[in-house]
């Protein structure tokens, strides 16, 4: 029976990496209260600039600095996804906290994937380099790849180069982007391509699937915000201002 959203990973897989997804978009949606968005300093002078300059009010400004905290939580899960569905073609598996994310089950095969190109300083890239060069050595056979999911070119190439002052190369390690690697691993060019042309109709699946919930999973930040400035009688950005710097010399005569 022919798949219904891609070639490479069966319709029952690819739905199980949505929901997972979709489970960590809920979550951190459900964390994001006012303790948590108090966290880190919020920088209400910012705040400001980006509602005159924008012409947008208060509320709509928090609601989009909540969604940047939520999606700095998030982006870390999109490379978990790359990792899941990956793992589900067929002859390659998932490295489950085992050093690698991907591997082939005969071992010809090891990699790490970063979902862009630049999360890593010099001290992650030798890091990284020099596990991928243990695998080599380890498995005689295995060529070991630095998955670049969002790359800035398409390339699957040795990696060597100077990292940190010292020059470093090996002949069965690789870098390669996520096009690449998906071609790679599924012998289908357009692989990540099929991937990205899939992902509304299997997400309106998914979510069709759901049962339709009374209450949605929100974060409550700006709902406790707004219940204090009931009381207080304040804007959303002098409450704001008050709850994080209120030790500030003058800031009390808000």
């Amino acid at each position: 029976m022919k798949n219904k959203y891609v070639d490479f990973i069966s319709d029952k897989h690819f739905l199980s990496c949505v929901a997972n997804i979709h489970n960590s978009y809920l979550k951190a949606k459900a964390n994001i209260s006012k303790k948590k968005f108090y966290k880190n300093k919020i920088d209400t002078i910012k705040l400001t600039f980006d509602a005159k300059f924008n012409d947008i009010d208060e509320e709509k400004v928090i609601e989009v600095e909540i969604l940047r905290q939520i999606d700095k939580s998030i982006n870390n899960s999109i490379g978990t996804f790359h990792e899941q569905i990956l793992g589900g073609i067929e002859g390659f598996e998932m490295g489950n906290l085992s050093g690698f994310d991907i591997k082939s089950k005969d071992n010809t095969l090891f990699a790490d994937i970063k979902n862009k190109h630049n999360t890593m300083n010099s001290s992650a890239s030798e890091s990284l380099f020099q596990k991928l060069a243990r695998y080599a050595d380890t498995y005689k056979k295995a060529k070991c790849y630095w998955v670049q999911i969002l790359a800035k070119s398409s390339f699957n190439e040795n990696w060597y180069g100077e990292i940190n002052g010292k020059e470093y190369s090996h002949s069965r390690v690789y870098k390669i982007s996520g096009d690449q690697f998906y071609a790679l691993l599924t012998k289908q060019d357009d692989a990540l391509f099929q991937l990205y042309k899939a992902l509304p109709l299997v997400i309106e699946d998914y979510l069709n699937s759901l049962v339709k919930l009374k209450d949605k999973t929100m974060n409550s930040a700006l709902s406790e915000i707004k219940n204090e400035i009931k009381e207080t009688g304040r804007s959303v950005f002098d409450q704001i201002t008050v709850d994080n710097y209120k030790y500030y010399l003058g800031f009390d005569k808000l």
